[in-house]
């Protein structure tokens, strides 16, 4: 794509801002600081990867994921600011879940030991981690007030803490991991994923670019429900206090 045909492209952005304004939604700003920023770190981003490429060296490479992944941590820990420690449990999720599906991914040679194919995976797992833990840092909010009597009466039962709070924390699960599993099951028939995009754009054959793409999906899901689960049980202890009662200070907003 030549610079021309990608500043004609912000056509749509001002289509978009025309719109926000015609309908009053109030939109423009917020419309035009995200191309912004977009373009921004894109560019920059884009220099800094051709950059590692060139290099190939290793702590390169883990360094550039470790902000990554401090990013996604901080971006997270903005759902469940009163969680003590939110941002160092987030991170640690993110490491583990890293860690895990690089093991199995290298592990098996299923990708070369490259920054070519490590950054660019990495970044669609650690993405996509971050969003599910939005997700259900938000989920568990909403199923902790709903269900605040039924952990209540348990723990006047005499139940523990964590017989009170694994069903929340499984309807929570459940919960945040609706939008992966409903996105995947429509992949070929409504949607036309990024990176098999992008592979047939640049000119791959198609089938090639459909394995990987299914790479990615087998991969997405794997992070998703370990994000899901690591998280959920690295909050629940926050939610009790030392007199194994419940509180719900740390979910507030």
């Amino acid at each position: 794509m030549t610079i021309i045909a990608l500043t004609l492209s912000l056509c749509f952005v001002l289509f978009a801002v025309v719109l926000s304004r015609s309908f009053k939604l109030g939109l423009e700003k917020d419309v035009l600081i995200a191309t912004l920023r977009a373009t921004i770190q894109l560019l920059i981003i884009g220099y800094v990867l051709n950059f590692i490429f060139g290099l190939e060296q290793l702590w390169v490479v883990s360094l550039f994921l470790l902000v990554m992944i401090t990013v996604a941590s901080l971006n997270v820990s903005k759902k469940g600011k009163s969680v003590p420690y939110m941002t160092i449990k987030v991170f640690l999720t993110l490491v583990i879940v890293e860690i895990v599906t690089q093991a199995l991914l290298l592990g098996f040679g299923i990708i070369p030991a490259t920054a070519r194919y490590i950054i660019p995976i990495s970044g669609m797992i650690i993405g996509n981690s971050m969003i599910l833990g939005s997700l259900l840092v938000t989920r568990l909010r909403s199923e902790v007030t709903l269900r605040q009597r039924e952990i209540i009466l348990l723990l006047s039962l005499g139940g523990t803490p964590r017989q009170a709070i694994l069903p929340v924390l499984k309807s929570a699960v459940r919960s945040s991991m609706i939008p992966t599993i409903d996105g995947q099951k429509t992949l070929g028939l409504v949607q036309l994923p990024g990176m098999m995009t992008g592979q047939i754009i640049a000119g791959a054959d198609p089938i090639t670019a459909v394995r990987f793409q299914l790479l990615i999906v087998f991969t997405t899901m794997t992070s998703a429900i370990i994000t899901s689960i690591l998280l959920s049980l690295f909050i629940a202890p926050s939610l009790f206090n030392k007199q194994q009662q419940l509180q719900t200070e740390p979910l507030e907003q």
